[in-house]
Parts: C-alpha cells; sequence; structure tokens
C-alpha cells in the first residue's frame, strides 16, 4: 500500500493551497482529483480572469461572508488577505486592484494563476492523481487513516485534508462527495441551500417577458421580511430574465430570499427596488411636476426621457396608470406621485431560486462548530481537516469566496503537514 504523510482531496483553490502549504512544511503530500485539469474553480472565477482575492480591511470582508464569517477571524490573524497577495506575488503573479477592492492577476489570465499553482507544487514535489475518484476516506480508532479509490486501490496517509468543494457548479467536479466522508467521522451537515444564484417568479411582468434582457445600473434592491421591513438591501446591478431576476445585486440578496422562505414558512418574498437611489421620492415628485409644468403639451414619455431606461420608464408608467403618450399637463398629480413611489419602491413578488447546480456558491455544509478555527482541524477525529465550500461558511462574489478557500486551504494544508510530521 502506498504512504503519504498529507493526502489533499480536491483540486480546487483550497485543495491547491492545502497541497503547497503542506508541500513547505517539507510533508511528502499527494493531491487526488477526479477531473483531468485542476484549479477549475479558479479558472472561471471573475469571469475568466481569476478575482484572487479582496483588498478590503478584514472587518469589511468578514461582513461579506454572510454565511458564518466571523468564524474566519483567527484564520485571518494567521494568514490574511493581504498575505494571499505576497503569496502570489511570490509566485510571479503580478496582482492590480480594481472596483470594490477586488484583486485580479496583471495578465488578466486565469490560467497564469492555477500554471503558477502547479509549477509551485511540481518544485514541492506534490505527488497529483488526476482523473482519480476517490471511493471513501478510511478512519482508525478515531483517526484519518487511508483513502479508498474507486479502483478498490488504499493509499494511506498520517493526515487527511478534504477539500471536494460543495455541491454549487458540479461541472468543476463539485457534486458533494465529501459530505458522506464527514458524516462518517461523525460530523454534522447543515442544511445546503444555493446561494449566489439568480431569483424566479411567477409576477405577470415577468412571464409576459417584457422586461427580459433589461439591466439596470447601480439600482438598490431589498428583501422584505413580512412586515414589509427590509431584510437586507444592496446598491449594485441588476437584470430581468425570462424566468425571474439575476444580476450582481439579486445574487447578493438570494441567500436572505431562502432565509425568509424557510423561516417565516412563506411561498413567495417580497422586494423592493429603488432605480434612483440618490433622490427622495418628494424630490423627484417636484422635480416631475416643474418638467411637466415646463412643457405641459410634451408626452409624458418625452418628457421623462433620460430620468430611466426607456423600456423600465414606459413599464413604470402603465404600472402607474398613466398614458406614455399622454400629454403631462393633462396627468393628475396624484398619477406622478404613484410614479415617483414606483420609481423609488417597485415591490414585486419572487418565489424561490434556481437549483444548488446552477448557484454560484454553496450554502450550508460541515458545521464550523466541530472545526477548530485556526488550524482547520476536525474536533471529531485525528488527523482530518477541512477547508473551502465543504465548510458552512458561504460569502458575497467579489473575490470574498476565494478568499475563504485559500485561507482555510492554508491552515488546513499546514496543520494537516504538522500532524503527520508529529506522528512520524
Amino acid at each position: 500500500m502506498m504512504e503519504y504523510e498529507v493526502i489533499v482531496i480536491g483540486g480546487g483553490p483550497s485543495g491547491l493551497m492545502a497541497a503547497i502549504a503542506a508541500g513547505e512544511k517539507g510533508a511528502k503530500v499527494l493531491l487526488i482529483d477526479k477531473k483531468d485539469k485542476l484549479g477549475r474553480k479558479l479558472a472561471i472565477s471573475g469571469g475568466g480572469r481569476c478575482n484572487v482575492t479582496n483588498r478590503r480591511p478584514i472587518e469589511e470582508i468578514i461582513k461579506h461572508i454572510p454565511g458564518n464569517g466571523k468564524f474566519l477571524y483567527s484564520a485571518f490573524s494567521i494568514f490574511s488577505n493581504e498575505d494571499i497577495i505576497t503569496f502570489f506575488e511570490k509566485l510571479g503573479i503580478a496582482l492590480k486592484e480594481e472596483d470594490h477592492g477586488r484583486m485580479f492577476p496583471v495578465s488578466n489570465k486565469a490560467e497564469s494563476v492555477v500554471d503558477a499553482l502547479l509549477t509551485k507544487m511540481e518544485k514541492l514535489n506534490v505527488k497529483i492523481f488526476k482523473n482519480t475518484s476517490v471511493q471513501d476516506v478510511l478512519y482508525d480508532d478515531n483517526k484519518a487513516a487511508a483513502v479508498l479509490l474507486k479502483d478498490g486501490q488504499q493509499i494511506s496517509a498520517k493526515s487527511i485534508v478534504i477539500a471536494v468543494g460543495g455541491k454549487s457548479v458540479p461541472q468543476t467536479g463539485s457534486t458533494g462527495d465529501g459530505y458522506a466522508w464527514a458524516e462518517k467521522a461523525g460530523h454534522t451537515i447543515t442544511e445546503l441551500f444555493p446561494t449566489e444564484v439568480p431569483l424566479t417568479s411567477n409576477e405577470p411582468f415577468i412571464k409576459s417577458k417584457i422586461l427580459q434582457g433589461l439591466s439596470l445600473r447601480d439600482i438598490n434592491l431589498s428583501v422584505l421580511n413580512p412586515k414589509g421591513k427590509p431584510i437586507i438591501s444592496h446598491q449594485m446591478d441588476m437584470l430581468f430574465t425570462h424566468i425571474g431576476v439575476s444580476g450582481p445585486a439579486v445574487l447578493r440578496c438570494s441567500q436572505f430570499v431562502i432565509k425568509a422562505m424557510k423561516k417565516w414558512n412563506l411561498k413567495e418574498v417580497k422586494m423592493t427596488l429603488d432605480a434612483l437611489p440618490d433622490q427622495t421620492e418628494e424630490g423627484l415628485f417636484q422635480e416631475i411636476v416643474k418638467l411637466v409644468k415646463s412643457e405641459p403639451k410634451k408626452n409624458i414619455k418625452n418628457t421623462l426621457k433620460g430620468l430611466l431606461p426607456e423600456r423600465y420608464l414606459l413599464f413604470l408608467l402603465e404600472q402607474s396608470d398613466i398614458d406614455p403618450n399622454a400629454q403631462g399637463g393633462t396627468i393628475a398629480n396624484e398619477k406622478i406621485r404613484t410614479f415617483s413611489k414606483n420609481c423609488k419602491e417597485f415591490t414585486f413578488t419572487v418565489n424561490g431560486t434556481l437549483p444548488l447546480e446552477k448557484a454560484f456558491v454553496t450554502g450550508g455544509g460541515v458545521s464550523v462548530k466541530e472545526i477548530e478555527p485556526q488550524t482547520m482541524a476536525s474536533k471529531l477525529a485525528d488527523g482530518l481537516y477541512f477547508c473551502g465550500e465543504i465548510l458552512d461558511i458561504h460569502g458575497y462574489t467579489g473575490g470574498y469566496n476565494i478568499t475563504s478557500a485559500l485561507v482555510t486551504g492554508r491552515l488546513a494544508g499546514t496543520n494537516a503537514a504538522q500532524y503527520a510530521r508529529n506522528r512520524a
């Protein structure tokens, strides 16, 4: 039987980082991945440009990881986002900062990042098995002992790092294999759900597709509780689709829609859309009244041209029972008030999300209550470590999930190697 000090299962961001960290500690490392190509999630992140981390302060990053981000405080004190930047720069990957603190390679190519990680692993003599499926993780006397491959081969190890991801983006190899291996060691898997995912709606305007394909820039989108109060609001872009809504603001709101549906046993959740977040409703109303007074015979759609994208403007006029071709001077102030309110607070319902497989991120996973926050070690089985998206940690897109994956991967690999060395 082959034997290694550390086996890392999974060749995504956290697995690659774990293998490198263990290799840097001098451990004999094997990385196993069931796909033919490593770093697939890195390769598609940031639209194929690879958003490797985010440079915002730690407090801000934790705020942008609403799913158990606080668990990462200890990890960040040991290996931070600034350390990730230094790590890549030492590998020869120059990085640049873009909007909202997002860090990209200057090359704008994800492959350069993946190649640098693979080159580093080669230098550290990390053994790689690709196209290799793990059937099971074996434990002996409550210690991680070996992995059983699908072909029946058994490989023993002094420590094992499970870095196989969640269940989102399954084409990268994340198909939820690791949950059963964690449960076998006694771990709790919290309920899985899609996050950073488009929302679906049965609203007539969605079904009729009149807004399909329309993007709205820099709007404010809120998820409401049953009393009509905002649970969360995000000011970003959004997109109307043939089945609902999508785009950055929607993706960030999605997990709160799911949680609201579950918490209050709702079939639908209300959302409000503020298309003009920099104006007050009263200020907007007064501005429109003034415009109408200055040219009362002008069609209202022409008077308001440029206030909103044309399709959305015509849609809101219709929602406010205003004929777009009516002369401004003939429209009652009451209807202009309704229109102003719709600009600021258009309310619609959503009834769910696309499935987990279509989500960018998996919510839920191995309970962080059963993981040592400074080492990523299992509290239930010796020599067992977890990192990346298999953990119940989920953040917004924008470099936050990848930061979590790289930080937890670093700690898991470092500590798995130290544990293995101590067992030698």
